[in-house]
């Protein structure tokens, strides 16, 4: 498969982490955010532009469970004896952010439309440091960017649509601080500092072109890689293609066939599923102008979860019905059909998920094989990517994925082949280099746990005893199915109505 070259960024971030954390320190978050130690009290000196009392925030004393769950170091299983940690994928979600639209903004309850929760996010001093000459780099420099409203009033501090919070911006930086104290404190994988020559050798960053997404990864890169870390002073790389080249999500701008197939089913999934919202019309129907909420209305179903998801990461209060676990669960049902339906089917897999599964399986082959690529990739997405990867390898359980959520796949590596392999055998793989590909295992973790892939459920397909870890082989000739040689030739292609 030809993968396309991305370019790349400088890296750059807030001036140092401390700013970062007293700022978030300030935010207003829920007793049920594992990032903050600060009860809601906190959320009244943040509202800047002291809005009318039916915008003021919120805080919900009994929050519906949306956890936003830690990366578990302690928790972490290891391999079995006779393996070793070879290479590591990681898919993350970006953290916590706005809505990325203006709902249940009016009637009873309502959800602010402004969300004052962007102070450190605007701060533009480490941002702009490695684009300007070293005279000009100054890290004190007072940058801000303020949002202006329409009526041409700046609102210091206000997040745009869909923006990384400064709650977002503290639980990406300690992910960044858990995946260091795993890979680099625990487990050795990776040397506490970075080379002063090229890093690539050791990690890879890489992140969609959406805002959110590149912050989120600046942070995960210094909580793993403080400054202080960097052995002549030059920071890791971080990689982000044009949306066409886009392989993090299912790429439907680019791909007709991939847009016409997801159409299809969000149709069929409101046909299905809009009966069974039905009956929520006369609880919620008066938190939305008076409409009812559909998976295909307005808005949307899908829209509303997002607005009661960010407002809930955040500590602020929902209307009371959208507090209730049974109902969110019946609208989560919908928006996940609506959304993810389509790749319990091949084609949209294939065209979905199977561009980044034959990146995934090269990486994996030419580590297994040459020992070749980056030991620890670090990919920044989205939601609707990590869905889509759990769906396609049958592993998803239909639950919204949560800000910061994570996918890992590690390659491990027997480190007792050798004495099982004939001299002959062994010789020759000596002089190549490489180990056999059958003594490499490949698992998927989620969450914190382990995924056990149907795919490797056979006998021969997965380690004895351990049916988290899949033989490479195996996990490869199903890549193999899924990844299109001719993917944009298979998307032009596109059913006549």
């Amino acid at each position: 498969m030809h993968l396309p070259q991305p370019c790349t960024l400088s890296i750059a971030l807030l001036s140092a982490s401390s700013t970062l954390l007293q700022a978030a320190a300030a935010l207003p978050v829920a007793s049920t955010s594992p990032y903050s130690s600060l009860g809601p009290d906190a959320v009244d000196g943040l509202i800047m532009d002291t809005p009318p009392p039916s915008q003021q925030y919120h805080i919900d004393p009994d929050p519906a469970p949306v956890p936003q769950t830690r990366l578990d170091v302690d928790g972490y299983p290891p391999a079995p004896p006779g393996l070793a940690l070879a290479q590591v994928h990681v898919y993350v979600r970006h953290g916590e952010r706005t809505p990325v639209g203006v709902r249940l903004n009016t009637g009873p309850a309502p959800v602010p439309e402004h969300w004052m929760l962007c102070n450190a996010a605007h701060a533009f001093r480490g941002a702009v440091a490695d684009l300007l000459p070293p005279a000009a780099a100054d890290e004190d420099a007072p940058f801000r960017k303020v949002v202006e409203r329409k009526d041409g009033t700046p609102a210091d501090g206000q997040c745009l649509l869909g923006e990384l919070t400064d709650v977002g911006r503290e639980s990406t930086y300690a992910y960044g601080r858990a995946l260091r104290a795993l890979y680099i404190d625990r487990l050795a994988f990776l040397p506490p500092t970075l080379p002063a020559a090229d890093a690539s050798a050791l990690v890879y960053f890489r992140s969609t072109h959406a805002p959110r997404t590149l912050a989120s990864l600046q942070h995960i890169m210094r909580g793993m890689y403080p400054p202080a870390t960097w052995a002549g002073g030059k920071g890791p790389v971080l990689r982000v293609r044009n949306a066409k080249d886009e392989t993090l999500s299912g790429n439907a701008l680019a791909c007709p066939k991939l847009r016409s197939l997801l159409y299809s089913f969000a149709q069929a999934a409101a046909a299905a599923h809009n009966t069974t919202l039905a009956p929520l019309d006369a609880t919620l129907s008066k938190y939305l102008n008076g409409a009812p909420l559909r998976v295909d209305g307005s808005p949307r179903a899908s829209g509303v979860m997002d607005t009661v998801r960010a407002a809930r990461a955040h500590g602020i209060a929902v209307p009371p019905p959208l507090s209730d676990a049974r109902v969110v669960r019946v609208i989560e049902a919908a928006v996940v059909a609506e959304w993810f339906g389509g790749y319990r089917t091949e084609g949209v897999r294939r065209l979905g998920m199977g561009p980044l599964l034959g990146e995934l399986g090269a990486k994996l082959a030419a580590m297994a094989g040459e020992g070749r690529g980056a030991r620890l990739l670090v990919h920044s997405g989205h939601d609707a990517g990590l869905a889509a990867l759990l769906a396609t390898l049958d592993v998803f359980d239909d639950a919204w994925p949560e800000f910061t959520a994570s996918i890992t796949f590690e390659l491990f590596s027997r480190t007792d082949a050798a004495p099982q392999r004939g001299p002959v055998l062994q010789r020759v793989m000596a002089t190549l280099g490489r180990s056999a590909p059958a003594d490499h295992y490949v698992r998927m973790r989620y969450q914190n746990k382990n995924m056990v892939l149907p795919l490797c459920a056979g006998a021969g397909d997965h380690l004895p005893g351990h049916p988290e870890f899949c033989t490479l082989a195996k996990f490869r000739a199903r890549v193999a199915e899924l990844a299109p040689s001719d993917w944009q030739g298979e998307c032009a292609v596109v059913d006549s109505p």
